[in-house]
């Protein structure tokens, strides 16, 4: 009988050991999530560009050279880096240089918008660029913005081109490069910079504003259901999709658009005072070499060329503000991607349907 009850404390013992352990465990995963939640949203992730084209130069090298004389070339240009950078900052020291100054090569940051209707990334964009303007010296260093945009609401893209002006408004030297597109509200952004970069046949422009919505009161009339919109104010409300729109609100709405417009071809001008702002503020779009003709941007180069370019001579940063995904967010991109990838599954199969019927 004592034996047993020996037994039993025994293990009584370890359960308990192991309720606490799990408790505490728990525990500690509790206090560091109550933490993470204090700390900000999101934060910077920084990527030198040289050392990523040097990585992958060395990779190159090593397989086409051999890695024995891959390895002693990377160690020679290392060695003159190093003595270099001596070089640098002991000539910087001996003008009483502040310790900014003694770090003299150029720095060239960049940033990457690549926008949808409602401008979503000009949340990562705004904690980019004061993080940017907070350490610039805008003396020497250079802002790179590579955008891709076709543009969407007024407001969403007046706020984004903003935020690229503060960059401008320090008097810190802008380029913007253009890949793809940045029509409409893509525009606005990029006509802010110093320097204007496209590629061959990027596409640019489409300075206009459009605004279109189905009107749904003759189906609603016909099925005897009434609609009615109250409003206080006689431009409330000038258009709707279910109400009998008139000919007054119509007036005023194409009104509105036109000041929108306006306003538009203002913030352009004032940006690229070279445009014959009436020439191409028709809501037309052009391709790189046909934007170029009409002043719409400075030059045809894309980013990569750019910025290869700018490793020989800068230390170039990009940089990005990530925000923290939270479970909803992760979810939701995990049924994105198995939706993806059911509809590339079948339309792989009905395109295999059609090539053997």
């Amino acid at each position: 009988m004592l034996e047993f009850f020996a037994e039993y404390g025994v293990f009584l013992a370890k359960v308990v050991t192991l309720v606490v352990a799990v408790l505490i465990v728990v525990g500690s995963l509790v206090a560091m999530g109550m933490k993470q939640k204090k700390q900000a949203n999101g934060h910077l992730e920084i990527t030198h560009l040289n050392d990523e084209i040097e990585r992958m130069a060395d990779t190159l090298k090593s397989a086409t050279v051999g890695k024995e004389l891959s390895k002693q070339q990377h160690k020679e240009k290392k060695k003159q880096l190093k003595q270099k950078a001596k070089e640098e900052k002991k000539k910087a020291k001996s003008k009483d240089s502040t310790t900014d100054d003694l770090y003299s090569k150029k720095r060239v940051y960049v940033l990457d918008f690549d926008g949808d209707i409602k401008a979503s990334e000009v949340d990562s964009l705004r904690e980019e660029i004061t993080s940017v303007l907070s350490v610039i010296n805008a003396d020497r260093d250079e802002v790179v913005l590579t955008l891709s945009s076709g543009g969407g609401m007024v407001h969403a893209y007046g706020l984004a081109s903003s935020q690229v002006k503060r960059i401008k408004d320090k008097g810190v030297a802008l380029t913007v490069c253009v890949d793809k597109v940045a029509a409409s509200g893509g525009y606005m952004m990029a006509c802010v910079a110093d320097k204007l970069l496209a590629a061959p046949f990027a596409v640019l422009g489409s300075i206009g504003v459009v605004a279109q919505l189905p009107n749904f009161h003759r189906l609603l009339k016909k099925h005897d259901i009434d609609y009615e919109t109250l409003t206080a104010g006689e431009y409330k409300r000038t258009l709707t999709m279910f109400g009998e729109n008139t000919d007054k609100g119509r007036e005023k709405f194409t009104e509105d658009l036109e000041d929108t417009h306006e306003l538009f071809k203002e913030f352009v001008k004032e940006n690229r005072p070279q445009l014959d702002i009436d020439d191409i503020a028709t809501g037309e779009v052009w391709f790189g070499q046909r934007a170029l003709e009409k002043n719409l941007v400075d030059e045809l180069k894309t980013s990569d060329e750019y910025l290869v370019d700018s490793c020989r001579d800068a230390d170039v940063y990009l940089v990005s503000y990530e925000y923290k995904k939270t479970l909803q967010d992760r979810f939701s991109m995990g049924m994105h991607s198995v939706i993806d990838r059911l509809l590339l599954t079948w339309w792989d199969r009905l395109q295999k349907m059609r090539f053997y019927s």
